[in-house]
């Protein structure tokens, strides 16, 4: 059996939903070369500052750790376009990217999104639709495009809301099956067979994705 190289990954994503995907990828094949967080923050009484989530997994194994105040600052994308990335991996990373850093990895970025796209774009999708009453949502896996949630759809995968879960307990199950979920996705791109489903509502993205 022929296997495809080894892809090398930057991963962007900050709070404790996304640790799960990064912890998948790092056990993966793939090369987890640089994690990307939002900077640290103080927290508690003490107002100490504090790592985040991402920031604590990734120096466990002594990956790179980027925390850019401005995600448009010019040496951090010169840090990103130096490592020769074939794939951006994003999940809750809590800021838009730009057009420049998303054409930086040669087969794009990709993003683990907590609900069933086209429905909660943006925010707090877990909780959302835990407060709306929802009787199921799920894990979308999407090319990520300058319009906010709206690339199109490579897999995605669904779940119950049980009637007395919390959106805590539910986005605890999601993270989980978000890294899985990201990891089949992730193959389909190395190996080169990934297609993605635009809908009507992402019907203008392909012309944006197909420049890159």
């Amino acid at each position: 059996m022929v296997t495809t190289p080894a892809l090398r990954v930057a991963f962007f994503g900050t709070p404790e939903f996304a640790v799960p995907t990064l912890q998948k990828l790092i056990d993966s094949r793939h090369e987890v070369v640089a994690v990307v967080s939002q900077p640290d923050r103080p927290k508690g009484r003490g107002h100490k500052e504090q790592p985040t989530p991402t920031k604590l997994t990734a120096e466990a194994i002594r990956t790179v750790v980027l925390q850019p105040d401005r995600i448009k600052d010019e040496e951090f994308r010169r840090s990103v376009q130096s490592m020769n990335l074939d794939l951006g991996v994003v999940a809750a990373y809590g800021k838009i990217l730009p057009d420049d850093l998303l054409a930086i990895p040669r087969l794009g970025m990709i993003n683990v999104h907590a609900s069933l796209l086209p429905e909660y774009r943006g925010a707090a999708p877990v909780h959302r639709a835990v407060i709306d009453g929802r009787r199921e949502t799920g894990i979308t896996i999407m090319r990520v495009v300058r319009e906010l949630d709206a690339g199109p759809m490579f897999a995605r995968v669904t779940r119950p809301i049980g009637p007395d879960e919390t959106s805590v307990d539910v986005e605890h199950a999601l993270a989980r099956m978000g890294g899985d979920l990201l990891l089949e996705v992730v193959e389909q791109l190395a190996r080169g067979t990934a297609r993605g489903a635009a809908g009507s509502w992402a019907r203008d993205l392909r012309t944006q994705i197909d420049k890159r």
